[in-house]
């Protein structure tokens, strides 16, 4: 039989960070918290919990975690029919549901669909951010219930449905292209001009250049992990890189950037994938992403 009690401190250790903010929201003891956490990893001989500031979820204990969303997601329609449920005085327990986004769609798209899911549902959300071809890979360690990833083909376990592409453009300030491609943009030039990078699992301009000039270019790059900041770098004339068309088309119409070379854009499938068991209650959420994503991604 299930331990619920300890089940749930698991979880809200993970998600507040601390064994003592997790007893807070359960009104009891630190001490009883640890002694919950410490005798289920006795029981299942593993550990769930990896002690340090923040504590984390080991892989088994990320399971722990969305074993109790689905818990949650049921507990909150059962009391909306029987509130009497709810015992006189006991705390709310609002449930917190982990999902995955790439970065660039957060700056863009994803936001607004899924502040229209919270504003509407009494569900709390912690996004993630990774790059679009890893998100799926939390799908796959049970660490979220549902991704905006570039994978087609279905996680195990769960349903997938297509968005639209998320476009790109290679874009560069006016004194940039001046000064690095006064000649025009060629491999060589390339190579030598300072190129905008979010981080090494970032391939985007890789993929750029192999579809221009038939092959990757390796160039020199500024490492700069924020979506809005690559935008600001490259009107600053720090480097070129790949943005969103969404991000950057008023500033190509006001000349204050410019394409490297006209009419390339790199077009990034993108696509929903939420776990099946969750699926049917989280339809709102779904309808809400769809619904974002195909009125400003490209069909």
């Amino acid at each position: 039989m299930l331990d619920y009690a300890a089940l749930r401190a698991v979880s809200l250790v993970v998600q507040t960070g601390s064994f003592e903010k997790a007893a807070l929201a359960l009104n009891v003891t630190p001490s009883a918290i640890s002694q919950r956490v410490k005798q289920l990893e006795e029981r299942l001989g593993v550990v769930l919990i990896l002690r340090g500031n923040p504590c984390t979820a080991t892989e088994k204990g990320e399971w722990v975690c969305r074993h109790m969303e689905h818990v949650g997601m049921l507990e909150t329609e059962l009391f909306g029919q029987l509130p009497a449920l709810i015992a006189p005085g006991e705390p709310g327990q609002r449930v917190t549901l982990h999902i995955a986004t790439n970065a660039d769609s957060l700056g863009t798209w994803f936001l607004k669909a899924v502040s229209s899911f919270a504003t509407e549902r009494d569900y709390l959300l912690n996004i993630a951010v990774d790059d679009q071809d890893h998100t799926a890979e939390w799908l796959q360690r049970g660490r979220v219930l549902a991704a905006v990833t570039s994978l087609d083909k279905p996680v195990q376990g769960c349903r997938v449905t297509p968005l639209g592409s998320l476009r790109y453009l290679a874009t560069a300030s006016q004194p940039f292209m001046t000064r690095h491609f006064a000649g025009g943009v060629t491999e060589a030039r390339l190579s030598q001009a300072p190129a905008l990078t979010f981080n090494q699992k970032d391939r985007l301009q890789h993929v750029w250049a192999s579809k221009v000039f038939g092959a990757p270019v390796v160039h020199p790059t500024h490492w700069l992990p924020s979506t809005q900041s690559f935008v600001d770098a490259a009107l600053l004339g720090m480097g070129w890189g790949m943005n969103p068309d969404l991000l950057v088309r008023d500033h190509l119409a006001s000349g204050a950037l410019v394409e490297l070379v006209a009419g390339t854009p790199l077009d990034i499938p993108l696509f929903w994938q939420v776990n099946r068991l969750a699926s049917d209650r989280l339809k709102p959420l779904t309808q809400a992403v769809v619904d974002a994503a195909r009125g400003v991604l490209v069909q």
